[in-house]
């Protein structure tokens, strides 16, 4: 049986996650894969991060294909187009809570390479973590740290996201 892609499921849900808990959702964007429509005065190293937060969008649009709105950068109104393949992670920018998915090879080789990566992993958490190397963190909690975190407190459960601002 051939699935469809979980990815625009998972980004409404936590993005309905970060709303309900009055967070500011931030996407993180690769801004070199095809279709991709960001003011490009604003890309760095071939990545893009927008603000998502319903205040400071107009004309939202998300489906299962892509994710569209209006936005004003530098006061002039912008139209934002970005597919689902091109979408890195979601995130609170508050706390970096959220959720970093795995980039996307678009031939077809690369799709069903990935698709069994995937099943058989889940993907390396070196490979989520390098999806946020373009966003500056704060404050990252290492292995060592998390090992420490649950030997003195083992009712105390460690996130496995870095928190990014």
């Amino acid at each position: 049986m051939n699935f469809t892609s979980n990815k625009p499921y998972l980004f409404r849900a936590i993005l309905e996650w970060l709303l309900d808990n009055e967070a500011t959702p931030y996407i993180l964007v690769d801004a070199n894969q095809a279709y991709v429509e960001v003011p490009h005065e604003y890309i760095k190293d071939g990545q893009i991060v927008l603000n998502i937060n319903p205040s400071a969008i107009q004309s939202w649009h998300s489906d299962n294909e892509a994710i569209s709105f209006s936005a004003r950068f530098g006061g002039v109104a912008r139209q934002i187009y970005v597919p689902m393949d091109a979408l890195l992670a979601i995130y609170a920018q508050e706390n970096g809570l959220g959720m970093a998915f795995p980039a996307q090879d678009n031939s077809a080789e690369g799709q069903a390479s990935s698709q069994k990566s995937a099943a058989e992993t889940g993907g390396s958490r070196a490979e989520r973590e390098s999806l946020l190397e373009g966003v500056s963190a704060e404050k990252t909690l290492s292995e060592s740290d998390s090992t420490q975190a649950k030997s003195s407190n083992p009712q105390k459960k460690v996130s496995h996201l870095k928190v990014v601002k």
